[in-house]
């Protein structure tokens, strides 16, 4: 499996346009260091397409709907998930993935092609986990991916729930670390989550059990500690943000 950590550093990339925002619009691994989160990537999982079917029933296939999700205003900026372009996003991506706080849990440093392939997997893959570029103000500083957890290895881990939606995340650069960016992002990318697929109940996080400004982050995202669940790899924690408790936590 993948990242636990996910605190790297490199400039901003180039800015990419948004869509106009509108007030109030609405395993591998994961970690945050200093307020800032981490992640790991998709483990492979093979399933049945009826199953697929069954479990994909009531809501639209990722890929198609995660474009559609738009910008929304947060309290650090305007917030846009933007899926990966290989073409134009490789080289910044990969940037990343070499950074040594990074490429320390993802184990993507190296040579260009091996974030190639990661990213390329995904994209000519069955649709259960999408990359996605964070973009902030206009600005590619973080790096997603939203995945099916109940359709992910993960969910061989604990009770998973029809439509469990999971996130992994690296922060790209060392100046966006450490200022509460990590913890507001979250909250922001799970209750767009929450909003944007309604037969989604809960969104699901693992970082690393002894990473505590990990837990500490999610946990000020409105996540819940769940239990602790041996993954390949590492002890996690099992973090849940859910639908009922998004108001009170």
């Amino acid at each position: 499996m993948p990242p636990t950590d996910a605190n790297a550093h490199s400039g901003p990339g180039p800015a990419r346009p948004t869509a106009p925002v509108v007030p109030g619009a609405p395993y591998t691994g994961f970690t945050i260091e200093d307020d800032d989160a981490d992640c790991e990537e998709t483990l492979e999982l093979h399933l049945p397409a009826d199953f697929r079917a069954l479990l994909g029933r009531g809501t639209a296939h990722l890929p198609d709907e995660l474009p559609t999700w738009g910008p929304v205003l947060t309290r650090v900026g305007a917030f846009h998930l933007v899926p990966v372009r290989v073409d134009e996003d490789l080289p910044l991506v990969h940037r990343w993935m070499n950074d040594p706080a990074v490429s320390e849990f993802w184990h993507l440093g190296g040579p260009e092609h091996r974030t190639e392939d990661h990213l390329r997997s995904q994209l000519g893959g069955d649709g259960r986990s999408v990359p996605c570029l964070g973009v902030l103000d206009g600005t590619p500083m973080s790096y997603w991916e939203i995945y099916r957890a109940d359709l992910d290895p993960l969910a061989r881990h604990y009770p998973a729930r029809p439509h469990d939606t999971g996130v992994h995340v690296l922060v790209g650069g060392a100046a966006d670390r450490g200022r509460g960016l990590g913890s507001a992002l979250l909250r922001a990318v799970a209750d767009l989550i929450l909003d944007r697929r309604p037969a989604c109940a809960r969104v699901v996080a693992e970082p690393d059990l002894h990473n505590t400004p990990s837990v500490a982050a999610f946990l000020s995202a409105g996540f819940r500690f769940a239990e602790e669940v041996e993954l390949p790899g590492k002890r996690a924690a099992l973090m849940i943000r859910d639908r009922v408790l998004r108001e009170v936590l």
